[in-house]
């Protein structure tokens, strides 16, 4: 991974990480177009993997440039597969540090362990911040009053990239009026009042069960974030 074990780079990234800056440095991303263009596949995540070590906008471009170069790949498709990455992957690493300085929220030590994050009152999660997908078929209104349809269904759907599994998962769904849901990701500040007040009031009978392929019990809930 681009010279560094992949818990090393994090580590070092986020020693240098700031969550008070990173709604900053997201939101450079909204001006441009949320285009994946390219699928992702392990070959263009080996080009890309430099977005783990790089939260600062301007340093990120620098690379993107630099990668172009080096791989004379085409300077439009690698823009968008290197800025949804990372744009993707810090914006999930500031709801996770929102969710790990709760009371009663205690971190997973492993680092690369891809189906949890955290512990929520000694129950482990991973988490994951969703757009509200519009393949669903039925409205946002809908969804909030058929919560376990619409967990079921991004379950079903999910990536089959490296966090797909189907242990316990916080599902933190994002819903903007005007139809741009995806630049709610960079609304750190939103998502923190929204984690805060769900972990304040959080009970265990709240949350969905579910049996799926693997015959295990597995429980679940979604955060709403609109604005």
């Amino acid at each position: 991974m681009d010279g560094c074990d992949f818990a090393i780079c994090i580590s070092v990234s986020m020693s240098n990480f700031k969550i008070e800056n990173i709604e900053v440095e997201l939101k450079k991303r909204l001006p441009y177009d949320y285009n994946w263009g390219q699928k992702q596949n392990d070959l263009w995540d080996g080009y890309t993997n430099f977005i783990y070590k790089t939260w600062n906008w301007e340093e990120l471009v620098l690379k993107m440039k630099q990668a172009i170069l080096d791989h004379k790949l085409d300077k439009r498709e690698l823009f968008n597969y290197a800025a949804n990455r990372w744009f993707n992957f810090w914006s999930s690493q500031a709801v996770e540090q929102i969710f790990t300085a709760i009371e009663g929220v205690e971190p997973v030590v492993e680092t690369t362990d891809s189906e949890k994050d955290f512990y929520l009152f000694g129950i482990p999660f991973d988490h994951k911040t969703s757009i509200f997908p519009k393949q669903f078929q039925n409205t946002y209104e809908y969804a909030h009053s058929h919560k376990p349809e619409l967990i079921e269904w991004l379950y079903k759907n999910q990536s089959t990239q490296k966090r797909h599994h189907f242990k316990n998962r916080l599902f933190i769904v994002v819903y903007a009026k005007n139809g741009e849901h995806w630049k709610l990701k960079a609304e750190i500040s939103l998502l923190k009042e929204a984690i805060q007040k769900y972990v304040a009031s959080f009970r265990k009978e709240q949350l969905h069960s579910f049996t799926f392929a693997d015959e295990q019990t597995t429980l679940s809930d979604i955060i709403w974030v609109s604005k």
